[in-house]
């Protein structure tokens, strides 16, 4: 078996805390007027006024080159920002994939013209980018992706579906990975990327409400929808090596387990001083698993400022991570006796309900735990 470490993570520097400052004291001001509930939201609400301001102040796109409109700070800044917006609960969700992943592919992978159309946009807020990954019968398996691009005169005509898009009824355009050669003998072969805009005829977004009937995910069909070849992201056949490295910006950032933060922190306003040594340990436990995951996340961090492929290590803080936030709603719920009720004045209460009601696609999104721990055992040689 081979052996898979963290290395230390990089060390805070008087440029991080000055950052963190900076941006603590932004957000005491924009989210004065949200509420814990809709702060609970966190990474899955939109407010693309809010995404405008922190792109004016070189908060989106921050680790990009200049040449393209980011602003050429570290990892390690940009993980600050991260977790500040995070475990305060911003509405970070409007522009939170394309600077997480879409334009970290396109300057990985993208023709120059690519990357100066959409990469300075979407530093500047005015671009929004969701994933068209997931199938109907294939779920997190991309290896067993049916929808199909085929070339015709100047491009590709594309049929199939994609579901649990989060955001494409808000984007303004996917990342789309579909098969290009359905002849190919490698399930991982044959797969290919688009920038897909999502005003093009042939396209029909539909919503798929979850359990608190509000809209986060949907499905998309494409039906003969023609993509010009200006479209494909990166070399035809290539997708399997681009979505695998696409998936390690997606699993290994503090959204895997600050989800929940904000029960956290309205469980401990509710106990307040009435905490028993029972309550104490279980709450223990959460904080130094948070702890130990927040270091592990820092380290990948470290990994992508020196260039490092870190798939297997996001693939880990992905599982632990989401398997804590689940865990986290059970541990609260047995140390406080209360029903949850998304209506009620009591913060905690309403929090508790939004997050019973989410907290089963915490372990969808991002892969399922079948697919991450397949992906582990494959890098430390055990598969």
């Amino acid at each position: 078996m081979m052996q898979l470490t963290f290395a230390p993570p990089p060390p805070n520097t008087e440029a991080t805390e000055r950052l963190r400052a900076e941006v603590r004291a932004f957000l005491d001001v924009e989210l004065a007027h949200m509420t814990p509930r809709q702060r609970a939201s966190s990474w899955s609400g939109r407010d693309p006024a809010f995404s405008r301001k922190m792109a004016e102040r070189g908060w989106i796109g921050m680790t990009w080159p200049k040449t393209y409109g980011g602003h050429e700070r570290s990892a390690l800044e940009r993980y600050v920002l991260l977790e500040e917006m995070l475990a305060a609960g911003a509405p970070v969700g409007a522009h939170w994939i394309a600077d997480r992943q879409s334009a970290p592919s396109i300057l990985r992978f993208g023709t120059e013209e690519q990357k100066r159309f959409f990469v300075p946009r979407i530093a500047r807020g005015e671009l929004f980018f969701c994933i068209g990954m997931s199938e109907p019968d294939s779920g997190s398996d991309l290896a067993a992706t049916r929808t199909r691009a085929v070339a015709v005169d100047g491009g590709f005509k594309v049929n199939g579906t994609k579901v649990w898009t989060s955001g494409a009824h808000v984007a303004h355009y996917m990342i789309l990975f579909c098969r290009t050669d359905a002849k190919a003998d490698d399930r991982h072969g044959g797969v290919s990327q688009f920038i897909v805009d999502m005003r093009t005829p042939g396209l029909k977004v539909s919503p798929i409400y979850d359990l608190s009937h509000e809209h986060h995910f949907n499905e998309v069909v494409f039906e003969d929808t023609f993509l010009p070849a200006s479209a494909l992201l990166g070399n035809q056949g290539d997708g399997w090596k681009q979505v695998t490295g696409e998936l390690a910006y997606e699993r290994s950032g503090p959204d895997r387990f600050l989800s929940t933060f904000t029960l956290l922190i309205e469980g401990f306003a509710m106990l307040r001083d009435r905490v028993d040594d029972r309550e104490a340990i279980a709450l223990g436990r959460i904080i130094a698993h948070l702890m130990t995951l927040r270091r592990m996340s820092r380290s990948i961090a470290g990994m992508l400022q020196r260039g490092e492929d870190p798939a297997v290590h996001a693939a880990i803080v992905k599982e632990l991570g989401t398997s804590l936030e689940q865990e986290m709603v059970e541990v609260m719920r047995l140390i406080i006796d209360a029903e949850p009720d998304s209506a009620s004045d009591n913060p905690y209460i309403a929090v508790l309900a939004h997050t019973i009601m989410h907290a089963p696609s915490f372990s969808l999104r991002g892969g399922t735990r079948e697919i991450l721990r397949g992906m582990i055992a494959r890098g430390l040689g055990l598969r």
